[in-house]
C-alpha cells in the first residue's frame, strides 16, 4: 500500500511559512472576541449563508433568520490572491481559537439532537479548518496550539471511522485524509520544536506511526525519538504492530490490535481491510488442501469480523465454504478488492458506546489545556 506520511505535509509548511504580516513584518494579532467577527455575521446573515447551528432560536422563519452571536462561528474561505492583509478585527485571539474550538467540540459533535452526523461533521470540520487558517495567519504556537491541533486530530480520526460507510456525496475520506496527515505533520512539529514537557506527545506519536503503517518516513521518525518516548507503551505497541505488518504476520497484527485503544483503532482502521485480506492469501498458500478445513469461526475472529461477514470475504476471496468451515485453495482465490470487508467493533476497544463524542475528542485528560 502506498502511504503518504504525516511527516511530509508541503501545503501545511508553505501555509506556515508564509502568513499575513502587519506593517512592522510581525504577524497581525487578533482582536475578535467572539466567535464570529461581527463583519462576517452581519454579511452572511443578509446573504443567507447562516448555517441552521448558528440561527438564534425563534427566528428560523424570518427572512432573513437572524444570526446568534453564541453560536455563529467564523466559516472558513479561501485565501484570494491580492487579498490585503487580513484585519485584526476579522482574526481571533489564541484563547479565543481555543474555546471555539471547545465549543464544536462539546456542543456540536457531542449532541445528539443536531441531525445526521454527516452534517454535524461537515460543520465542524468546516470551522477547525477556519480555527488552523486563524492560527496560521497569527503563527500561533505554544501550549494553545498544541491544544487545538491535538483535538483536531482526535475529531479527524473518529470521523474517519464512524462515517467510514458512508457513501462519497456524504463524506470524503479523502479529503478527511488529507486535513489530518497535515494537522498530525503541524502537531509533530510543535513537538519538536517547543519546549516540552507535551503529556499527550507519545499518544500522537504513535498514531501518526499506526496511521502511517508500512510507511518508511513515519518508522524513521519513530525510531529516532528519545529513548523514554520511544519505549513508553503507546510507542512501542505501535511499533510492535508496524513490525508484524512490514513482516506480512497478520495473526500477530489483529492480536496486536485487540490491544489498542479506541482511537488507536480509529488510526489503524484503514489498514485493517488489506492485511485481512493479506492474510487470506497467504492462508490460502498455506493451508491450500482438498481436505483442510479451516474452522470459520476461529478465521472470524482471528480478523475481527462477525461469522456472516467473514464468509461474506471469504467466497469474495474465492475461498470455498462448506457448513462451518474455510476450505482453503491456492488456485481458487482471488483479491476481493477494497470494501469487500466490514468492520468489527471489539478490534476498537472501548468505543463510542462507553465514552461521549466529548471525552474520545478531548483526552482522558478533560476540555483543559
Amino acid at each position: 500500500m502506498t502511504q503518504t506520511s504525516c511527516l511530509a505535509s508541503p501545503e501545511m509548511s508553505k501555509n506556515r511559512s508564509g502568513p499575513a504580516r502587519g506593517a512592522q513584518g510581525e504577524p497581525p494579532r487578533g482582536t475578535c472576541l467572539a466567535m464570529c467577527p461581527a463583519q462576517e455575521r452581519r454579511q452572511r446573515e443578509a446573504q443567507r449563508r447562516l448555517h441552521r447551528f448558528e440561527v438564534l432560536a425563534g427566528t428560523e422563519r424570518d427572512r432573513p433568520p437572524r444570526a446568534d452571536p453564541e453560536r455563529a462561528v467564523k466559516e472558513y474561505s479561501r485565501p484570494a490572491a491580492g487579498k490585503e492583509t487580513t484585519r485584526p478585527s476579522d482574526l481571533r485571539p489564541p484563547d479565543v481559537l481555543y474555546r471555539t474550538t471547545c465549543y464544536l467540540i462539546d456542543q456540536i459533535a457531542s449532541s445528539d439532537t443536531l441531525g445526521p452526523w454527516t452534517e454535524v461533521y461537515d460543520f465542524v470540520f468546516d470551522r477547525l479548518r477556519s480555527v488552523r487558517q486563524d492560527m496560521i495567519v497569527q503563527r500561533v504556537g505554544g501550549e494553545t496550539c498544541v491544544a487545538i491541533l491535538e483535538r483536531t486530530v482526535r475529531f479527524l480520526l473518529y470521523a474517519s471511522h464512524r462515517l467510514s460507510q458512508e457513501p462519497l456525496r456524504l463524506y470524503d475520506p479523502q479529503i478527511n485524509h488529507t486535513h489530518l496527515q497535515e494537522s498530525l505533520s503541524w502537531l509533530l512539529g510543535c513537538y519538536r520544536e517547543e519546549t516540552g514537557p507535551h503529556g499527550n506527545e507519545e499518544e500522537f506519536q504513535a498514531l501518526c506511526l499506526l496511521y502511517n503503517l508500512g510507511s518508511p518516513e513515519a518508522l524513521q521518525h519513530a525510531l529516532l525519538l528519545p529513548p523514554p518516548l520511544r519505549r513508553s507503551r503507546p510507542v512501542s505497541l505501535a511499533l510492535e504492530v508496524n513490525r508484524a505488518y512490514l513482516e506480512r504476520n497478520y495473526v500477530r497484527l489483529f492480536r496486536l490490535a485487540r490491544r489498542l485503544g479506541f482511537l488507536q483503532g480509529c488510526a489503524l482502521w484503514r489498514h485493517l481491510g488489506p492485511c485481512r485480506r493479506g492474510l487470506l492469501l497467504l492462508y490460502s498458500h498455506g493451508h491450500s488442501s482438498r481436505q483442510g478445513r479451516y474452522p470459520l469461526g476461529r478465521l472470524a475472529q482471528l480478523v475481527g469480523l462477525e461469522r456472516g461477514a467473514a464468509e461474506q470475504l471469504c467466497r469474495q476471496a474465492g475461498v470455498e465454504v462448506k457448513g462451518d468451515c474455510a476450505v482453503f485453495s491456492r488456485a481458487s482465490f482471488r483479491d476481493p478488492g477494497p470494501g469487500a470487508d466490514g468492520g468489527c467493533p471489539d478490534l476498537l476497544g472501548e468505543g463510542p458506546a462507553g465514552r461521549s463524542v466529548a471525552s474520545i475528542v478531548h483526552g482522558t485528560a478533560g476540555p483543559d489545556p
